[in-house]
């Protein structure tokens, strides 16, 4: 006997009453937080930043290797030290990186055996978005590119989030078609609330929040078109985005495919350095 569709009510009440308050989010989130309270000081010193990373080996890490990977030094000078690793990164990769330990660490979680395909996927697909978004807006003034990427890195946070929570209800936790449901009208929604109130630029949660919307230009003008084309020209869309699109919009995914493969070809390698560089 198939398993009733749930209303998802239940789920998207507890989520709304927890994004209002205190996140419930799994473990990194907490160096994640301290990262972010320490950021939102526009006279913060680097020193209080690096402090916030300690407490967190894994954000640590990943820093290091990202400030250490060809994206951040093409000249191959080595940097060891976490104050100079904030200089050669920047305040917005800082948090990037904490958001995006937080989303793996989910990832690993054995609350989300039933879900790994798709938490894995999402994961991938996250990295091709991010790398692709940073190399088009290298190609346009609109956006600044790290900007840009951590738009594509944290644009499926509302799935790691979702599913993260969903599974500790028994009628999420083996029922496929109900989770890809969920995450397919919740995603980006539940993304721009959680972004929000981990205070990140409005410009990132607005994107976030739009990024499914059709943007009928021949050349992305803001983080929030960069996010529209990039999720386009990551290639085979997964589950929960793969709805029917209009035949207008198909049309113009098309031709934004077409119009800029070149570009996502030459991301091919931008991605291989993310990955190597944010997973373990």
């Amino acid at each position: 006997m198939a398993t009733p569709a749930p209303s998802h009510f239940d789920i998207l009440e507890d989520i709304a009453r927890e994004l209002s308050g205190d996140v419930n989010f799994p473990t990194c989130l907490d160096a994640a937080i301290l990262v972010r309270n320490a950021l939102k000081d526009p006279f913060v010193r680097t020193e209080q930043i690096v402090q916030a990373i300690r407490i967190e080996p894994l954000i640590s890490s990943k820093l290091l290797r990202l400030a250490n990977s060809v994206i951040y030094n093409p000249a191959g000078h080595p940097v060891s030290d976490l104050n100079t690793v904030i200089e050669r990164l920047g305040i917005d990769i800082v948090r990037m990186t904490s958001l995006a330990v937080a989303m793996d660490q989910m990832l690993k979680s054995v609350h989300l055996s039933s879900y790994n395909a798709i938490a894995k996927s999402a994961w991938e697909n996250s990295l091709q978005v991010a790398a692709i978004a940073r190399m088009l807006a290298r190609h346009n003034a609109y956006a600044a590119p790290d900007m840009a990427m951590l738009a594509g890195l944290v644009h499926n946070i509302g799935i790691f989030y979702l599913l993260f929570r969903a599974s500790a209800y028994p009628e999420y936790r083996h029922n496929e078609a109900a989770m890809i449901d969920l995450l397919t009208g919740w995603h980006e929604g539940i993304g721009e609330s959680l972004l929000h109130s981990l205070g990140l630029p409005e410009t990132i949660t607005d994107a976030v929040r739009d990024q499914s919307h059709l943007t009928m230009l021949d050349t992305p003008r803001s983080v929030s078109d960069i996010l529209y084309f990039s999720i386009t020209l990551a290639g085979n869309l997964p589950a929960w985005q793969n709805k029917v699109v209009a035949v207008e919009e198909a049309a113009w995914q098309e031709i934004i495919r077409s119009r800029h493969e070149p570009l996502r070809q030459a991301a091919d390698d931008e991605i291989a350095e993310l990955r190597a560089a944010l997973s373990t």
